[in-house]
């Protein structure tokens, strides 16, 4: 994992999303994602809600063993904020290992001063 940035904005809590996914630790998830949290699965395009996603970390259904965030940017746009970038990943889910190298968009607002996730899309890249 890249280390946290310095401006403490958006991408220190898309290092704190990803960290968290790593570690299961769903306290942290619990604070960060906003309550209609939505995130659109690697893997088969799905849609996986805030309870779902938190369900399947803190039963071990799904397990990430590495994430490396190869490159990320922000933009701001008032209290929202975009974070995009490439990553590695590898985990176990439904007993089947997997393993993505995707592009992601990540969608932050800013809630009671503090930057929570909205939605997170990933794209698999495929060759490269």
């Amino acid at each position: 994992m890249p280390a946290v940035p310095e401006d403490r904005g958006a991408r220190e809590a898309d290092y704190q999303f990803f960290a968290a996914l790593l570690a299961a630790d769903v306290k942290v998830l619990d604070e960060l994602l906003a309550e209609d949290f939505m995130l659109i699965d690697v893997l088969q395009g799905g849609e996986i809600s805030r309870a779902a996603l938190l369900e399947a970390l803190a039963g071990g259904f799904v397990r990430f063993e590495a994430i490396e965030v190869l490159e990320s940017r922000e933009r701001r746009y008032g209290n929202m904020a975009l974070v995009t970038g490439r990553t590695e990943m590898r985990g176990q889910g439904g007993g089947q290992a997997w393993a993505a190298r995707s592009r992601y968009t990540h969608v932050f607002v800013q809630q009671s001063g503090r930057w929570r996730l909205v939605a997170a899309q990933g794209t698999r890249i495929v060759g490269d």
